[in-house]
């Protein structure tokens, strides 16, 4: 099931918050989420999972939207979906009709970003294999809480689970076990992350309803000089974005079994921590013209985590993905080194050994 609660939904502009003097609330509720395979008969009891794991993903920004979105993910589709019964995406915006945003009606203004694509291309995410989309992040509420309804409700209507508003935990079924999904990020119209105590209720909730609990968070600062954990509180515009490391911890301790991340538009470096594997930033995946390509930033990564019926960390590897044109995403790329190093460098004794074929070691 699916357990859903929004409490005061608040108004953004890109890197800041600001509440509206009410807002609306809806109490907790319960809905079915869907299965994340199709039914088959019965699998063995001790039958392991697979997830699949992407950063930051949009199909352009309306009016700018890629000639053939159906073909813009199709050069990753093997790397994303090959092999897992759980694909998981941060949608890093809303998929809305809805007209009025932060930046207001006249569109975007300078320095304020409003992501929005058309409600029919849940279709071509779906096509993708994606099976699950989060929307604990700082766009999910660009177009207010009509756009964020109407983006949940797309979501549901096209058969996937979606996961992190506030309150919620969506479990999925894969190989016949219970996966608990909650997902951050450092807002009150999401599951708020700097909110510790409640984020920390709604992990042993989680645990409590799934024996595999994943963990998103939408942590830390932007840009590419914001590749290191720097183990402190991280500010991105003024705006505060968490304790990255501090939060990743305090999930597993909470009954997490897998902490994954994107928010700083750039890769980041993988640790294990009591046994459990946390990628602090998958980084952008697809972002047709949205995302910057300079740099470090023209590079992600797919991540593949197979977890026993327990939880417990059995194999990962991670894809290289590189950008090309207006940021589409290919095969290929330096990401797994670039990855390596800065584990290496962060996380030292307590870093993923990370092989050049990209497989994760502990």
């Amino acid at each position: 099931m699916a357990v859903i609660g929004l409490a005061a939904l608040l108004g953004s502009a890109c890197g800041t918050a600001a509440p509206p003097a009410h807002g609306p609330t809806r109490a907790s509720s319960t809905r079915p989420a869907p299965s994340a395979t199709a039914p088959a008969s019965a699998p063995a009891a001790a039958a392991s999972v697979t997830i699949a794991a992407v950063g930051d993903t949009m199909l352009g920004n309306t009016p700018d939207l890629p000639a053939d979105p159906g073909a813009y993910l199709a050069p990753v589709h093997r790397a994303l979906a090959s092999g897992a019964q759980i694909v998981f995406g941060n949608l890093e915006g809303t998929l809305t009709t809805a007209t009025t945003s932060k930046c207001g009606t006249a569109g975007p203004k300078q320095d304020c970003f409003a992501f929005k694509d058309p409600p029919r291309y849940i279709r071509y995410l779906k096509r993708a294999g994606f099976t699950i989309l989060n929307d604990a992040n700082n766009h999910s509420f660009d177009f207010g809480a009509a756009g964020q309804a109407q983006t949940v409700r797309t979501i549901h209507a096209a058969g996937l689970a979606q996961t992190g508003l506030p309150g919620e935990i969506t479990v999925v079924r894969a190989n016949g076990v219970k996966v608990a999904f909650a997902a951050f990020a450092p807002y009150d119209y999401d599951a708020n992350l700097l909110d510790l105590p409640a984020a920390r209720a709604l992990i042993r909730q989680a645990a409590r309803e799934a024996p595999i609990v994943v963990v998103y968070m939408h942590a830390g600062a932007e840009g590419a000089d914001a590749d290191h954990v720097t183990g402190h509180e991280e500010y991105y515009l003024g705006e505060d974005r968490g304790n990255a490391e501090a939060f990743a911890h305090m999930a597993i301790d909470s009954g997490a079994s897998l902490v994954i991340a994107s928010g700083p538009h750039v890769l980041r470096g993988m640790q294990f921590y009591r046994g459990h594997l946390i990628a602090y930033s998958l980084g952008n995946f697809a972002g047709y013209e949205d995302f910057g390509l300079s740099g470090d930033l023209d590079m992600s990564v797919i991540l593949h985590v197979t977890l026993s019926a327990t939880g417990g960390f059995e194999r990962a590897r991670l894809y290289p993905i590189q950008f090309e044109g207006e940021g589409q995403p290919f095969p290929g790329g330096g990401s797994v080194a670039f990855i390596a190093r800065l584990s290496a460098e962060d996380f030292g004794p307590a870093a993923a050994r990370i092989l050049p074929s990209g497989v994760i070691k502990a």
